[in-house]
């Protein structure tokens, strides 16, 4: 019978017990060992039982226990010592605290849809929620004054089954937020806080807060399904990445729109610092700079001042490597949404509008593009590898004609990972017991022999390897009796796989490009790798495809189909529900990491990052992360067939050269054994992966990144345009309008240059001298660049320089000449061109604006 009402009824803890609720509550547990033990030494039957969750154990145990455990004067000594840790943790300086930047922000605002900070807040789908998690935990660990904003999504993202033939089957779970490590944001009442929206049809969508504690970063999660909402309304927050598309414009409104608000609460309730920079986890909460403009207007900044306040303290981080892959909305209806969030008429929709609007070649003028508001809206932007910020400045170039691609103001910073959470505790504990923390935090201690023996290296691996074997045995067992098998079906199970076998993992989204199904390519090829009678390779796959994608679950149907047949079964397997729980052990317990994507389609892939902190090798693409800081001691790359345009022949060739690296490189090494029964090369390759990679993929070097090359910046410029009542931006704002209308009369007359003879030799100097005509403008208000260099063989700057000319003489009135001089340093075709740029000191590159006149034009 379907109960009418459901609720959470809570533990009432024992006073000397008190102190674990603030423990249960801040996920700082998810990541620290010391917490996680005293939770684990509570009741460990009932720990595991509730999957290791602190918040279900205390709620699970019995009266009697607590009353047990608080009268046990060594449990309490060691809650009370866990408390003392964690206030340490919040409130003494670390390495934020410790730099001397005169313009560090006091809070840095982080929005993403997704937050993947551990299996206990299932708030996420995949790589961008666990990438956002590692942000806010590493942020955590260095001092970083963040704060998290996104959506608490009821049902979450789905948990995956399969059916008998293997077709993927989704079922969705109902988080109740009574039962999350979440506590509720009240107001000074007592009432819950909530913020307002305004919606078409006179409509109003309203959304509580709850907070998550991640160690030193609170993390807001706006909630629709409240009390006052209308159906449509509550259903809002109701699932992630599903629904129509204007179901998803709601979800990115509350999310972008509501999260500036659910701040301003916050701050308010409990005297935080507003933030000084917003960053954006790509384009879902662009709306967020939309609202900053609208609070600065109603403050009595003029709209073009708000705006230039707004993208100087705005960071946007894109993970698209595609244009499909970003949120595009129909453009009437975008506007219809606009205009009901405005009650006050502060914005005009027009220029709303604009700033999504697709204006460049090939674009649909009906639609609203989030990514290109992301961009128009933020002063500073990256990529999250550096091949993906290449690839990001072609595919946004667009919006910067006349610039080259190179130009194109997208930078990168590569992901990274948090090693507390991925790392497996017997790593942590051997690197403990046997290194200074010097040395275990440099990954120096790894290459020693002296302090960790081939021996005992091989045998790590090898328990974690094992772990990974039990563990998979269980979740096959699991899976083929939901499909319906009979356990008299499944004896075979118990000796699916092997400790003893390499043991190669793939699992990630089964997005097409991703090519989970590329290892089947040549299917009677793959089974004799796997059925190699000295050689043998095992392979562990995992992975969900959305539910709309078809294609992606006709992948895990292929797999899973060959995976299920009797010669190969065990030696393959398809672990259903692919998510942090299964990876704490999956990553760990592989040898290989495999990744086949489509080249450049993947942003960076930080799953094998994950892999390597825990020294397992990787064999992939060189895509992402692993195009720039892969060595040929790290694993292997995987020959891509550039040029082939073909799809099925490229992947023919690209799985023939992945079957010959397994048969003739991989293997061998793994399985050439000393006396001892060690494969010493392959050991020094994992000695040398955890050695060099493991200090690069950590999430504080890419936490730091950005405080260093974004967050400083950002609060530095934004401060000098918010002083003295935003006069800053004001007179920014004037330059570029003045700019802009004087813009068509700017140009590059002529370019004439001396100083070198008929055959020009290295170490001549160039003199170069421009007619420029500015009409209305002055000198100090552009640049004049020469940009020079080698040139190919179509007369294009391959490769080139930029050097500022200064002004040598006023001709007339508006016109100028310009000059410098340049050495000639390398031999080869040299060419030359000079254009004109804007300049102020507060742009943050000269392609800010999008203008540029360029001689010959």
């Amino acid at each position: 019978m379907r109960a009418i009402r459901r609720f959470t009824v809570r533990t009432v803890l024992p006073e000397p017990l008190a102190e674990l609720d603030v423990l249960a509550r801040n996920l700082r547990w998810s990541w620290h060992a010391g917490t996680r033990d005293l939770f684990a030494g509570l009741d460990p039957q009932v720990w595991e039982q509730v999957g290791q969750d602190p918040v279900a154990l205390l709620g699970a145990l019995s009266r009697a226990r607590l009353a047990e455990l608080a009268a046990d004067d060594d449990v309490v000594a060691k809650v009370r010592a866990a408390s003392a840790d964690l206030a340490a943790y919040r409130e003494r300086p670390r390495w934020y605290q410790r730099q001397t930047g005169e313009h560090l922000p006091d809070a840095v605002a982080y929005f993403s849809p997704e937050f993947g900070v551990a299996p206990t807040l299932p708030q996420y789908s995949g790589g961008l929620g666990v990438l956002a998690g590692d942000h806010l935990k590493s942020a955590s660990d260095l001092g970083v004054p963040l704060v998290g904003v996104g959506l608490l999504y009821r049902s979450g993202y789905f948990r995956q089954g399969l059916t008998r033939d293997g077709w993927q089957v989704e079922h969705l779970p109902v988080h109740d937020p009574d039962g999350l490590p979440v506590a509720l944001l009240r107001d000074r009442t007592g009432e819950p806080a909530a913020v307002t929206l305004g919606m078409p049809g006179g409509r109003t969508l309203r959304a509580h807060v709850w907070v998550a504690q991640v160690g030193r970063v609170p993390l807001l999660l706006l909630d629709s399904d409240v009390p006052g909402n209308d159906d449509e309304a509550r259903s809002v927050t109701d699932r992630l990445y599903a629904g129509s598309s204007e179901h998803r414009l709601q979800q990115e409104l509350l999310l972008g729109v509501g999260g500036v608000r659910a701040l301003r609460l916050w701050s308010r309730l409990t005297d935080a610092q507003d933030p000084a920079v917003f960053h954006t986890n790509e384009g879902h909460a662009g709306f967020l700079g939309v609202e900053r403009v609208r609070e600065l207007v109603e403050e009595g900044v003029d709209a073009d001042a708000a705006l230039e306040l707004v993208r100087t303290t705005t960071v946007f981080t894109t993970h698209t490597p595609v244009p499909a892959g970003i949120d595009r909305f129909d453009r009437a209806i975008v506007a219809s949404y606009v205009e009901a969030l405005d009650e006050k008429d502060h914005l005009d929709t027009d220029r709303v509008l604009a700033l999504g609007a697709e204006e460049h070649a090939g674009g649909d003028p009906l639609v609203f593009n989030m990514a290109l508001m992301g961009l128009r809206l933020s002063g500073r932007a990256n990529g999250v590898s550096r091949l993906h910020g290449k690839v990001s400045r072609e595919m946004f170039g667009p919006l910067w004609p006349g610039f080259d691609p190179v130009e194109v103001p997208i930078g990168s910073i590569t992901n990274g990972v948090h090693a507390p959470t991925w790392v497996a505790r017997e790593v942590t504990d051997l690197a403990t017991r046997r290194m200074k923390p010097h040395d275990s935090a440099t990954g120096a201690g790894w290459v020693r022999r002296d302090l960790v023996d081939d021996v005992e290296l091989w045998e790590l691996r090898t328990g974690l390897r094992t772990r990974l074997v039990q563990d998979a045995r269980r979740r096959v067992r699991a899976s083929w009796q939901a499909r319906g098998a009979a356990e008299s079906e499944l004896g075979w199970v118990d000796d699916a796989l092997s400790p003893d076998v390499l043991t190669i993992g793939f699992a990630r989204r089964a997005a097409t490009y991703k090519r989970l199904t590329l290892m089947l390519a040549d299917p009677e090829r793959f089974r004799a790798l796997l059925l190699h009678p000295e050689r043998p390779v095992q392979v562990v796959v995992a992975g969900k495809a959305h539910p709309d994608d078809d294609g992606g679950k006709r992948l895990i149907a292929d797999l899973v189909a060959f995976a299920d047949a009797h010669d190969v079964r065990h030696r393959i397997v398809f672990l259903p529900d692919y998510d942090m729980r299964m990876a704490a052990t999956l990553y760990p317990g592989c040898d290989v990491w495999l990744n086949t994507p489509v080249r450049t389609r993947e942003a960076c892939g930080t799953s094998g990052m994950k892999v390597a902190l825990n020294g397992g090798l990787h064999l992939s693409v060189r895509d992402g992360w692993w195009d720039e800081w892969h060595d040929v001691r790290h694993g292997w790359v995987i020959p891509t067939a550039d040029g082939v345009d073909d799809p099925a022949e490229r992947d023919r060739v690209e799985a023939a050269a992945l079957y010959d690296l397994l048969e003739h490189q991989v293997a061998p090494t793994f399985y050439d054994r000393d006396e001892r029964g060690v494969p010493v090369p392959w050991l020094a390759m994992v000695r040398h992966t955890l050695a060099t990679l493991g200090p690069k993929v950590q999430a504080t070097r890419m936490v730091a990144d950005y405080v260093a090359h974004m967050y400083e910046p950002a609060a530095r410029a934004g401060a000098t345009l918010a002083g003295d009542d935003a006069s800053g931006a004001r007179e920014l704002a004037a330059w570029k309008s003045r700019v802009r209308a004087a813009w068509s009369d700017v140009r590059v007359d002529h370019v004439d240059s001396s100083g070198v003879g008929d055959a020009p030799q290295v170490g001549d100097t160039l003199a170069v001298h421009a007619w420029v005509s500015l009409g209305g403008l002055r000198p100090q208000d552009v640049e004049v660049q020469v940009l020079h260099g080698t040139v190919d063989d179509d007369e294009q700057l391959a490769d080139h320089t930029v050097r500022a000319l200064t002004v040598t003489e006023e001709l007339e009135a508006g016109r100028w000449v310009f000059g410098t001089q340049i050495e000639l340093t390398g031999t080869g075709h040299f060419g030359y061109t000079v254009r004109v740029v804007p300049r102020h000191e507060a742009l943050t590159s000269a392609t800010d604006l999008g203008l540029v006149a360029t001689a010959g034009d």
